[in-house]
C-alpha cells in the first residue's frame, strides 16, 4: 500500500467514524459497553485468580527439582522479559487486528490502530460489523497467544519469568474477556460492530445485518 493509499484509507475511516458518531445509537444498533473503572477492578481479580491458579501448580511441580535461584530465574531472564512486555502491549493490539481482518469482508482495510493519549494505551478498531463468533475470536486471541500459551509453556519448562509474562497478559485481556462473556449472551445470528471510542460494541439484529445497511 502506497502512502497515498494509506492517506485515503485513513480519510475514509475518519469519515466513517464521524458518520457513526453523528448517528443516533438506535440507528446503529444496541449499544453494549463496559465501565472502565469496573474493568480495572476486574483486571485485578483476573490477575489474582490467574496467579493462584498458575503459581501454585508451578511451585508444586518445580520445587525440589530446581534450586531456588534457578527457579526464580536470573537477572538476564528478567531483563529480557520486563522490557518486552511493553512490546507485547503493542503486539496485543496487532493480534486483535490480524484476527478481525480474517473475518472482515474488506479484510485489513477495515482495521485501524491508534493511541488513547490520555491513558497512553494503544487500541485496535474494526469499522465493519463482524459475526459474533468472529468478533469473539479476535477479542480473545491476544489472551490466548500472549497469556495462556506462554503460561502453559512456563509450567512445562519451569520458567517463572515466562509465567509472570503469561499472567500479566491474561490480566491485560480482562476487558476482552468481559466483552466476550457479554457476547455469549447474544444471539449468534446477530452481528457486532466495534465501538469506535468506547470499550464496547453495538449489536446489530439479524434482520438489519441481512438488509446490508452497514
Amino acid at each position: 500500500m502506497t502512502f497515498v493509499e494509506i492517506g485515503r484509507a485513513k480519510t475514509r475511516r475518519k469519515a466513517k467514524l464521524k458518520n457513526l458518531n453523528d448517528m443516533k445509537e438506535q440507528e446503529i444498533g444496541r449499544k453494549v459497553a463496559i465501565d472502565l473503572g469496573k474493568a480495572n477492578v476486574f483486571a485485578i481479580v483476573i490477575m489474582v485468580v490467574s496467579a493462584v491458579v498458575l503459581l501454585v501448580p508451578f511451585f508444586l511441580i518445580w520445587h525440589g527439582r530446581k534450586d531456588i535461584v534457578e527457579l526464580f530465574g536470573g537477572p538476564t531472564e528478567w531483563f529480557i522479559v520486563l522490557p518486552v512486555i511493553v512490546v507485547g502491549i503493542v503486539v496485543h493490539e496487532l493480534i486483535h487486528g490480524l484476527t478481525w481482518a480474517c473475518y472482515a469482508k474488506r479484510g485489513w482495510k477495515s482495521i485501524s490502530f491508534g493511541v488513547m493519549w490520555k491513558m497512553l494505551t494503544p487500541y485496535c478498531h474494526c469499522d465493519e460489523p463482524l459475526s459474533i463468533p468472529g468478533y469473539m475470536m479476535g477479542a480473545m486471541m491476544p489472551c490466548i497467544v500472549l497469556g495462556i500459551i506462554p503460561s502453559i509453556v512456563a509450567l512445562f519448562i519451569g520458567s517463572l519469568p515466562l509465567l509472570v509474562w503469561g499472567i500479566f497478559f491474561i490480566s491485560a485481556a480482562a476487558g476482552d474477556i468481559w466483552m466476550t462473556w457479554l457476547l455469549t449472551k447474544e444471539d449468534p445470528k446477530n452481528m457486532v460492530l466495534d465501538h469506535p471510542t468506547e470499550a464496547g460494541f453495538y449489536i446489530i439484529e439479524e434482520e438489519d445485518a441481512l438488509a446490508g445497511q452497514y
